[in-house]
């Protein structure tokens, strides 16, 4: 509570005096001022008093007078104010702190707003010019002559070092406070590119889930109609597997958003993370749509990360709704060959529309060019793990889709140049 009734104050304080400027450098001058004043009234006991012709006190008011402008001008204000001290000094008044009152304010506000090498060309001339008017100044021949120089060394160097550790401490604040904004700002550009790819992740998702069902469910709603009048047993059978399909759609896809739940939501999660061990099903529901999957397996079953099982499912997945909405064909292939670090799976069709070959499309599904964003979400989640994917035309016809993936999630790999994005 204190720190922070301590901090208001601080902050209303700083603000008035940005405000108000001229005002506070006015009152400065006229403290100084009367200690000049008092400082040209003082002498050693037994010393003989200065001239009381006032000439000191006109010599203390224009060097504060020159003081007013020690913000916009420093060296102009040093100077003025060393030379009306030295000139005092010279006709006989006692050199102490308060006659060196204006010239010490001057030297500590030259330290805080000029460099080391001005600091000290001009600090080091005024102490020099101070001190031999000292050394030769008739009011001091009662003190010894290390006494004479001591003395306006010390009260001069004093607002010197003063004034540069005043400098370095506001360089040091200035950068604390530089540093605190950028982590300010690097904290909220980390936030929002953790949003970005949050969404890109849940968008992939949908994708994947809504193509992947409607693709099967659009395929099995026009073969039933088709074999509706010749076939009524089989059209019933496809009917049933559609009610399979939308089924498996909401609850992937209550899955996909419950991400969004507030963590405090009591509800538990609503499914697994899909992966290649439901590739069967994945299998089945294609074949319940008219396509008929091969699924080849080369090497020993390697133990996937959840992350790269995720990714290899949802890469399937994608290719195969690929060939169901678009190639024209109604089989596909695919091949899973583990390796000691890392899985390659291909998927090829025959089709005559991605694929290029020849082929007539199924009842409910119809060939044509790939488009949409189904092969740069293949592709995006295949770089997530470290992880290449390429798609084309294969010179036999047909298309292949063919996709490396390391068995543990590697940092994000950079898409080769050269090639091409869908």
């Amino acid at each position: 509570m204190s720190f922070s009734l301590d901090r208001r104050y601080a902050d209303r304080l700083e603000e008035f005096t940005d405000r108000s400027r001229f005002l506070i450098d006015l009152v400065l001058a006229a403290a100084l001022m009367g200690c000049a004043t008092l400082g040209s009234a003082l002498t050693l006991p037994g010393a003989d008093p200065p001239d009381r012709d006032n000439i000191g006190v006109a010599l203390m008011g224009a060097s504060c007078l020159a003081l007013l402008k020690h913000r916009t001008h420093p060296r102009t204000a040093l100077v003025i104010t060393a030379l009306c001290t030295v000139v005092a000094v010279s006709r006989g008044y006692l050199v102490t702190p308060l006659l060196l009152a204006p010239v010490m304010g001057a030297l500590y506000w030259l330290a805080t707003q000029t460099d080391r090498r001005t600091t000290r060309l001009y600090g080091l001339t005024t102490i020099a010019a101070t001190t031999l008017a000292a050394v030769f100044a008739d009011s001091m021949d009662h003190l010894s002559l290390l006494i004479r120089t001591i003395g306006p060394v010390f009260w001069l160097l004093l607002p010197l070092v003063t004034g540069k550790a005043t400098q370095v401490r506001r360089a040091y604040l200035k950068s604390v406070q530089a540093r605190a904004e950028h982590a300010e700002r690097t904290r909220e550009e980390e936030a929002r590119l953790r949003v970005a790819e949050e969404r890109m992740r849940i968008a992939r998702d949908l994708h994947d889930v809504v193509a992947h069902h409607l693709a099967l469910a659009n395929a099995q709603a026009g073969t039933a109609a088709h074999l509706t009048r010749t076939d009524p047993a089989q059209a019933h059978r496809i009917l049933t597997d559609l009610t399979a399909t939308t089924s498996s759609a909401l609850r992937e896809l209550k899955a996909t958003v419950g991400v969004l739940r507030q963590p405090d939501d009591p509800e538990a999660p609503l499914a697994p993370t899909p992966g290649l061990d439901q590739l069967p099903d994945l299998v089945a529901a294609c074949a319940s749509a008219g396509l008929t999957v091969t699924v080849t397996t080369e090497g020993p079953p390697g133990a996937l990360d959840p992350g790269v099982d995720l990714t290899a499912y949802r890469i399937v997945q994608e290719a195969l709704t690929n060939v169901s909405k678009h190639a024209g064909v109604d089989t596909a292939r695919i091949r899973l060959a583990y390796a000691d670090s890392h899985l390659t799976i291909t998927v090829t069709d025959d089709g005559s529309g991605s694929g290029g070959g020849s082929g007539t499309a199924p009842p409910g599904r119809a060939g044509g060019t790939c488009r949409g964003f189904g092969l740069i979400g293949m592709r995006e989640r295949a770089q997530s793990v470290g992880g290449v994917l390429s798609a084309g035309h294969r010179p036999e016809g047909g298309f292949e889709v063919t996709t490396d993936l390391p068995l543990r999630p590697r940092p994000r790999t950079p898409q080769p140049e050269g090639e091409p994005t869908p």
